[in-house]
């Protein structure tokens, strides 16, 4: 397997044959360090294989999924490759960022955001849809024309987003318990409203 040669490596660990590493790098889209982690089946070793992104919850991070989900035996029958992200920027310290669980730190929704002080930073729409997989495709064995992506609840709405609005760069998209309406609940209500301002109008573009 390629070692990876624009990231920090966090950690790797033989999995199934395969293995898992926790990453970072410095990220254009929201101008902080972001963590990712990657986990390599056993077929990569033989050439490029297609990759699932998962997109994680509210309060998440890029180790939950890997963590719990048990996901790498699937993977590593199936041969494919599995990418996580952190859930927003973090170490910015911006004013009430911290103050509740639903919302800033953990809660970035997967949007761009426009509203001061979050717009330039709070852009894990950008980071998903483009500079992640840039990034993923340019260090490790895997392929830039088979990706899927899915998520849960806050990461099942950025899955569904992502994918309806670039369709041509996703070749597969679930939800388990997804936000899908995000526009009619509270959490959805406060993220939309802070990140992109007042107007609901706007609100639609990151509406399932």
């Amino acid at each position: 397997m390629e070692t990876p040669t624009s990231v920090e490596i966090r950690g790797e660990h033989a999995c199934f044959g395969g293995r898992q590493g926790f990453y970072s790098h410095q990220a254009k889209s929201t101008g902080t360090k972001m963590n990712f982690s990657v986990y390599l089946p056993p077929q990569a070793t033989q050439g490029k294989v297609p990759a699932v992104y998962y997109l994680a919850g509210l309060t998440c991070t890029e180790e939950t999924f890997m963590i719990k989900a048990g996901a790498q035996r699937l993977a590593a029958e199936a041969g494919l490759a599995l990418v996580t992200c952190d859930t927003s920027p973090r170490g910015l310290n911006l004013p009430g960022d911290s103050d509740a669980w639903d919302f800033g730190v953990g809660a970035g929704f997967y949007l761009d955001a426009t509203q001061a002080p979050w717009a330039g930073h709070y852009c894990m729409g950008s980071y998903v849809n483009l500079e992640l997989p840039t990034l993923i495709e340019a260090n490790f064995p895997v392929l830039d024309d088979r990706r899927g992506i899915f998520g849960h609840s806050m990461g099942g709405h950025g899955a569904l987003v992502t994918a309806l609005r670039h369709p041509q760069r996703w070749q597969s998209v679930s939800a388990f318990a997804p936000i899908s309406n995000p526009v009619a609940v509270p959490w959805g209500q406060k993220a939309f409203g802070n990140y992109l301002g007042a107007d609901q109008e706007r609100w639609k573009d990151y509406d399932a």
